[in-house]
């Protein structure tokens, strides 16, 4: 199996950084459409591939931009995730994830995956390492065997906690993918 991971475009919380941080669900700003609009000339995504994304504004317009249409799977599992963790840093408000509800009210019968476990109100971006690890080994299981390639569509800091969890080693902020960025895994 190839894991793709793939962080959103530019976002209208980027702007004037880092001073609209705390921009409540911001989307992609005009520069990161185009960002992802390119990539989708580079990326080819079958029918047959799995596509998760984050539940987060910018994150399913990148994920609608590079897919043509809103036919993708939103799951909590790979929302925001500071790295490294530090629960005393404050919980920005671009890093707050939509509710099922909004998802609802925003982008119709698009597919909702949680696995029977709530964490739709906090998200993952501040959990402890173990409960991260817990759920992160679910979503795995849960991919199991079925899918040749899945695109995860997400935040640096997410993607960079999944790679060490699937066994790379010494990862930095200086790892981190840039906006619109793509690193590939194979397992």
């Amino acid at each position: 199996m190839e894991i793709i991971f793939i962080r959103h475009g530019h976002g209208e919380h980027l702007i004037d950084y880092p001073n609209r941080l705390n921009t409540l669900h911001p989307g992609l700003t005009e520069y990161g459409k185009f960002q992802v609009g390119q990539l989708r000339n580079d990326i080819n995504i079958d029918s047959d591939d799995l596509v998760l994304v984050s539940p987060t504004k910018r994150t399913i317009e990148t994920a609608a931009i590079l897919k043509n249409d809103l036919d993708f799977v939103i799951s909590p599992f790979v929302g925001p995730r500071m790295f490294p963790l530090n629960p005393e840093l404050p919980f920005l408000a671009c890093d707050h994830i939509l509710s099922k509800t909004e998802i609802r009210i925003l982008y119709g019968d698009t597919e909702i995956l949680d696995l029977n476990v709530e964490c739709w109100k906090e998200g993952i971006n501040q959990i402890g390492q173990d409960i991260f690890e817990r759920y992160a080994k679910r979503l795995i299981e849960w991919i199991g065997e079925r899918y040749n390639r899945v695109f995860v569509i997400s935040h640096d800091g997410t993607i960079t906690n999944y790679r060490i969890l699937l066994g790379e080693k010494g990862l930095t902020r200086e790892d981190f993918p840039g906006e619109a960025g793509v690193y590939r895994l194979k397992l």
